[in-house]
């Protein structure tokens, strides 16, 4: 499946893997008609295959009453997946859309550019919990801009038509969106209100009372209160963060593999405006992002900008499910820097990468708002992340130099007593590529699901991980191009997981069952998308949701 000649190919590997393998797409690209049967007698038809589900009326008479009209109840439907609302971003088409997995029909969608954002690049998103999805719910929705929109390899002239200048072309718009019932509207731009303009992971806080942006262009990361409606979303804290390498003045890579020290700063806003200087590319350390497992872009001096010495790449920012803890982690070492939300400070950091020390590493507070964390071994590069449903496990992506898992026992309220319990990483992570990437949790914790990269335009596969042996069960093979996040339905049925195709190729979301792990099909998603959310309806199922895991 790798296009690098150095890595197995897919008959090798296959024939190699111990657990059992599931290939939604043949050698020609078409579904086994004896899944396609399977799929129908489970009742996902419709949208998924073209064809009519016998209980299609009674279904739809049962989400929206008789009313319904004689032609959207005999209208072709999912039927089965559930009575969710699917919420997708569409990156480089600027905006997002919400799906209705009973019908297979898009309520609402919204376009930046109609607000005037000359280059939004819809990034990632989480939902409020809504009793009522169908009838209103609002989002926060993370935008890039600025050259990032030049690394697809478009030969684009916007740079040449002053769409990147001046402030509304760069990017790094936080849009806070409602939808009403009938269609979707933009309630706030954070970065407008605050002064802080991020671009990358945003998470709901387990109790919904706010969220996180984080950055790693930027290396910072901020809290913020929920504000609902016409309210202003205000900044509880915001942090940037910085690595001093032992070695700066030598061969690039060993100014971060050489060991050193990452220092975190409390950003402070001006007095006289009440905002911090965070908007548009203000603050960027790199002129674009660091790509999945594109660490070695910058230790290899690919990745210009100006100040790529200091870079730790402060990417995203995860919850504890059950305690008042986040971890921010910093993709140049694969560690993780929690932070306690009862006092706003830095209190631990754990190091995903096997080589590393299992116990976790000492924050020192050198003043009031600045802590160091000593980094005395750096073995590899790290990316996402995400904590078990139930609090017990923690588990991170070691990328491009060891293609694994560190999973840590996280169950104690003091994360200082974290430990790095086990390693895991499946028997197709060899070399660089493959790799881990976005991960999820069944709804009872007992799996973990793992989107596996591969190097365009190869398709990405998905690996099923027992979490009580930590071993791979299953793995889904060809799923599609550049798969990204993935969701749990909240009753444990199906998990959806959505596919961008690098924002150009091809595009959708694979649905398969969670239990059985048997593949259903596809539902059509259009526009590139690069995450996914089910928006939830209570706190219950906002764990499960954009909360917990990136």
């Amino acid at each position: 499946m790798s296009t690098d000649q150095n890595f197995p190919s897919e008959k090798v590997a296959s024939e190699t893997a111990a657990p059992q393998v599931a290939r939604p797409l043949n050698q020609r690209g078409r579904v086994e008609r004896r899944e396609v049967l399977r799929a129908g007698a489970a009742g996902i038809i419709g949208t998924i295959f073209g064809g009519k589900s016998a209980n299609a009326t009674g279904l739809f008479s049962g989400l929206m009453g008789d009313s319904a009209s004689a032609a959207e109840a005999t209208a072709p439907r999912l039927a089965t997946l559930g009575d969710y609302v699917w919420l997708t971003p569409t990156k480089l088409g600027g905006g997002a859309q919400v799906q209705d997995l009973a019908t297979g029909k898009t309520m609402a969608w919204i376009e930046y550019w109609n607000y005037g954002d000359s280059c939004p690049i819809a990034h990632h998103l989480a939902a409020f919990p809504s009793a009522d999805p169908r009838k209103g719910f609002e989002f926060v929705n993370s935008t890039q801009g600025g050259q990032n929109v030049l690394i697809y390899g478009i030969p684009t002239q916007i740079r040449e038509h002053g769409m990147l200048d001046p402030l509304w072309g760069q990017g790094n718009q936080i849009y806070r969106v409602g939808f009403d019932g009938q269609q979707m509207n933009l309630l706030e731009n954070v970065a407008e209100t605050t002064g802080i303009g991020l671009g990358v992971h945003t998470v709901i806080f387990p109790d919904a009372s706010g969220f996180t942006v984080a950055d790693g262009q930027k290396d910072v990361v901020a809290f913020f209160n929920r504000a609902t409606g016409n309210q202003k979303t205000t900044v509880i804290d915001a942090f940037r963060f910085d690595w001093r390498g032992n070695e700066p003045d030598g061969v690039l890579e060993d100014n971060w593999f050489k060991g050193g020290t990452v220092r975190v700063s409390r950003l402070l806003k001006a007095p006289d405006t009440g905002l911090y200087d965070y908007r548009g590319v203000r603050g960027n350390k790199l002129d674009w992002e660091m790509v999945p497992m594109g660490e070695y872009l910058a230790y290899s001096g690919q990745l210009p900008g100006d100040s790529v010495k200091t870079l730790t790449g402060a990417d995203n920012c995860v919850h504890h499910p059950i305690h008042p803890l986040s971890l921010v982690t910093l993709r140049m070492f694969a560690v993780g820097v929690v932070i306690d939300r009862t006092t706003m400070e830095p209190v631990a950091c754990i190091s995903s990468p096997d080589g590393t020390t299992k116990e976790s590493i000492p924050v020192k507070k050198i003043a009031d708002g600045i802590w160091d964390i000593k980094l005395d071994n750096v073995v590899s590069s790290g990316h996402e992340c995400g904590f078990g449903p139930h609090g017990k496990w923690f588990t991170m992506t070691n990328n491009t130099r060891q293609n694994s898992m560190g999973v840590f026992d996280c169950s104690d309220r003091d994360p200082r007593n974290w430990k790095r319990v086990t390693e895991f990483k499946d028997s197709h992570w060899v070399g660089s590529t493959p790799s881990p990437f976005h991960i999820t949790y069944s709804m009872d914790g007992s799996k973990m699901f793992v989107s596996e990269l591969h190097r365009k335009p190869a398709k990405s596969a998905i690996v099923v991980v027992d979490t009580n042996t930590w071993t791979t069960i299953k793995r889904f093979e060809n799923v599609g191009v550049d798969l990204q996040t993935m969701h749990v339905t909240y009753d444990g049925k199906y998990v959806l997981a959505i596919f961008s195709g690098f924002q150009r190729l091809e595009g959708g979301t694979f649905v398969f069952t969670q239990d059985t792990l048997e593949p259903v099909g596809y539902i059509p998603n259009f526009g590139g998308h690069h995450d996914c959310v089910i928006v939830p309806r209570n706190n219950e199922e906002l764990i499960h949701s954009r909360c917990t895991t990136v």
